[in-house]
């Protein structure tokens, strides 16, 4: 499926928002939100990552894996249902259960018409104080894809994923226009005031840095609040939101506060990937004939 030439300028639509205890009220809550993103004319609509509960992740606790749901489910369906309804592209980052004792990180790509184009699992799964998911997830499967969606060609990847060049290469090789970014990310309390500065600015250099490689737009999606999780105690989690798009030489075209839940729109041009890349040619100048030495863990 080939995208329109008068289709060129889209809308990007973040949702940012603070999650609770209850799965179904953060549901609830981010359907509507959606759905105001799409009524304001929002046609891409990305959500946090997990946004369905709290960061449970935060303690290796096997009464979490109940938070999990197959796709196609429960979600999925409702995402499809407003897709169809607003003519809107959704990606919905969920918890699922593929099977008993096998679980992802997943976020699901549900184009315009309502249908379930396709599924991204969290390659990346990183094991640090409060952010235990190795406990939880099997490390994704289907490797770097992208979708061509009625308003762009999209690519995924989730929260860790941020970190790693390789995987933002490889899915602008497969034509990605803009890569999405559901996130959970914020500050240890206690580390706040010595690291948080130099936390959060390496969290966005570091894809801004993937939109200016490849010549895309890069869209983040955080989370707000603080969550201190019952049964777990301490000082929990401060996510720092600040959702983003970044253009296509890394400059940020808009961005949305530390604390409050908001729907970032942020209107693009896909024009400007191919000029950017036709002007940057970083992908014309890649030395794939010396680049094997990448598949190794480390060189000897």
């Amino acid at each position: 499926m080939k995208r329109p030439p008068s289709s060129a300028k889209v809308t990007l639509g973040l949702v940012q928002t603070a999650c609770s205890p209850d799965p179904a009220a953060n549901l609830k809550r981010t359907l509507a939100a959606v759905a105001r993103a799409a009524k304001s004319g929002a046609q891409i609509i990305c959500t946090q990552e997990l946004f369905r509960s709290q960061y449970f992740c935060q303690s290796e606790d096997h009464a979490n894996f109940a938070l999990a749901e197959p796709i196609p489910g429960p979600s999925t369906d409702a995402f499809q249902r407003l897709a169809k309804k607003h003519s809107v592209v959704l990606i919905a980052s969920l918890f699922e259960k593929r099977a008993p004792g096998l679980y992802h990180n997943t976020a699901a790509i549900i184009d315009a018409a309502g249908s379930l184009v396709g599924i991204y699992r969290k390659m990346h799964i990183p094991d640090d104080p409060l952010f235990y998911e190795k406990f939880y997830f099997t490390p994704g499967d289907l490797g770097f894809r992208a979708w061509q969606t009625r308003y762009a060609k999209i690519g995924v990847l989730i929260c860790w994923d941020q970190w790693y060049p390789e995987a933002a290469r490889l899915t602008a090789m497969q034509g990605a226009e803009i890569l999405f970014y559901p996130t959970a990310i914020g500050w240890h309390p206690s580390e706040k005031a010595k690291y948080g500065a130099r936390q959060h600015a390496a969290w966005e250099t570091i894809q801004r840095s993937h939109a200016i490689a490849n010549g895309c737009y890069v869209a983040a999606v955080n989370r707000v609040g603080h969550e201190v999780l019952p049964g777990v105690g301490g000082d929990g989690l401060e996510f720092w939101g600040q959702s983003f798009v970044a253009g296509t030489s890394g400059e940020i075209l808009a961005q949305a506060g530390v604390a409050e839940e908001t729907n970032l729109l942020v209107p693009v041009d896909l024009a400007n990937v191919d000029t950017t890349r036709t002007h940057w040619p970083f992908l014309r100048d890649r030395r794939i004939d010396a680049y094997a030495e990448l598949t190794k863990r480390l060189r000897d």
